[in-house]
């Protein structure tokens, strides 16, 4: 993994996890982290190709939570801390997106990991992703809302379109 990534994929799980948030205690915030954060793993990783697409987001920055805070309703909420939500801006919205693409969609989370896959030795396995690919009923039950295709549509559709062109490589471009 492109260990530069890893505020990116920190940051977008946990806004996920903010978002959606589990229900069941403890075990079940853990399991739905876990699955948040495999999805934002393989969607950072698919947004992210090469090391200069990493170095180009170290220089430019992921952009922040800001739009999807205000699709989700969370904008008006005030940090009690000057710098509590400094983390903010390391969310990637792209991330986010096609994160919960994947995790609502199973059709389009195997061909992600598999894109991953012809990555070469640091792009993962898919027994590494096991539970954004077949999440059992402890998982699903724990990211209810996460996985939810209703609750998490308005973040999903921001970029479902660049997912699947992502996905579609070989797709013939039209002038």
């Amino acid at each position: 993994m492109h260990t530069d990534l890893s505020p990116v994929i920190a940051a977008t799980a946990q806004w996920l996890t903010r978002a959606y948030p589990a229900s069941g205690g403890a075990l079940a915030e853990a399991l739905c982290e876990v699955q948040a954060r495999q999805a934002v793993t393989v969607a950072a990783r698919l947004r992210y190709p090469s090391p200069m697409d990493v170095a180009l987001l170290g220089v430019a920055g992921p952009g922040g939570s800001a739009r999807l805070d205000w699709i989700t309703g969370a904008d008006g909420v005030t940090p009690t801390a000057p710098d509590a939500d400094a983390w903010r801006t390391w969310v990637d919205e792209v991330v986010a997106s096609w994160a919960a693409c994947l995790l609502t969609d199973p059709a389009l989370a195997e061909p992600a990991v598999t894109a991953l896959a012809g990555g070469g030795p640091s792009a993962g396995t898919p027994a590494e992703f096991r539970r954004l690919l077949a999440p059992d009923d402890a998982d699903r039950r724990a990211a209810a809302l996460l996985r939810h295709p209703d609750l998490v549509a308005p973040v999903a559709a921001l970029h479902h379109a660049g997912l699947t062109a992502r996905l579609d490589p070989g797709q013939a471009l039209v002038a």
